[in-house]
């Protein structure tokens, strides 16, 4: 057999496996058309030029694509291309400290070995899109540290700088990271509080992971959580109002950071929104451009009353003064 053959072959089973995490040697001798031999060479290839692949003996046993001291060249079929590089593309100007750098760099060798085809494609999606962002620069050594954390259920304890106070030390058992466009945040179970709790990532210091392991509790499902604790803490006033129009509709318009939006009846939702001032709520409620019933605080009605009136007088009739007659008193 010719070396091109073998070097198909090779490339072949790597695809293979990376398709699935476990194959026996038999079903990759029938994937390839070779002897369960051959596949113990071919393995064998793999492993030579850094590709960790695990076997196990007996029954249940098979070959395994498992991880190594550096990452080996990877095999993506067209549509796995298109999509690493478009995210790359967005990953460039993302808010991870360092991100943007590696993901150019990681898009300049994607780039140079794919197809004109494919590359024509990634360009069409690039020409047409454009980004913005508009968030917090967060560390990705400290994203990295509370995945691990997140991952294998061990207490993380850092400095914690709450809105208007000083740093106190803080030891939580981390569940979940969310990502909004404009920052990133932790749900953890707070050791002090004894309860759950929302912690934006850019306000966090030293942070360190403990060698504490914890068994995880039963936890509110972490984007609705994030998004009820982001939308109405610590603002000064919460928000809600009643809008003819359906949730969807709403939702278009109003992003999950900033309120939250519940289906209601008779063809209404409420909206759930914080704030520190009463005048830019009443000004975003009408914004939105649907009837809209405020329930509660009442000061936002009489802050929307002054600002009706405002507006009222805005759009009135321009006073002309009365012309004088010359000589006249």
């Amino acid at each position: 057999m010719s070396v091109e053959a073998t070097v198909e072959r090779v490339l072949r089973l790597l695809a293979l496996l990376q398709r699935r995490p476990s194959w026996t040697a038999t079903e990759l001798a029938a994937e390839l058309g070779v002897t369960d031999r051959s596949v113990r060479r071919d393995v064998e290839r793999l492993r030579a030029v850094g590709y960790p692949v695990h076997a196990t003996a007996g029954v249940g046993g098979g070959y395994q694509l498992g991880a190594g001291t550096r990452l080996p060249p990877l095999l993506l079929d067209d549509e796995e291309a298109i999509a690493t590089a478009v995210s790359l593309r967005l990953a460039s100007g993302g808010t991870v400290a360092g991100a943007g750098d590696a993901a150019l760099r990681a898009l300049a060798k994607l780039d140079q070995v794919m197809p004109p085809r494919l590359r024509a494609e990634v360009r069409a999606v690039h020409g047409a899109t454009e980004t913005l962002v508009a968030g917090i620069e967060i560390d990705a050594e400290l994203l990295v540290t509370l995945a691990r954390a997140c991952r294998d259920a061990v207490r993380v304890r850092f400095r914690y700088s709450s809105r208007g106070s000083e740093d106190r030390e803080r030891t939580v058992e981390p569940v979940r990271m969310v990502a909004t466009n404009r920052r990133w945040y932790l749900m953890a179970w707070d050791l002090d509080r004894d309860d759950w709790r929302t912690f934006r990532l850019d306000r966090m210091r030293e942070v360190t992971a403990t060698t504490w392991r914890f068994r995880p509790r039963e936890h509110p499902d972490p984007v609705a959580y994030v998004q009820r604790s982001v939308s109405a803490a610590p603002y000064r006033y919460l928000a809600k109002v009643r809008l003819r129009a359906s949730a969807e509709e709403v939702r278009d318009l109003v992003p999950p950071q900033v309120g939250r939006v519940e289906e209601d009846r008779d063809g209404w939702c409420l909206l759930v929104a914080g704030g520190d001032q009463l005048e830019w709520l009443a000004v975003h409620v009408a914004r939105l451009g649907y009837e809209a019933e405020i329930l509660e605080p009442p000061e936002l009605r009489e802050a929307a009353a002054r600002l009706a009136e405002r507006v009222a007088a805005m759009a009135g009739e321009p006073q002309t003064p009365t012309a004088r007659l010359p000589g006249a008193d």
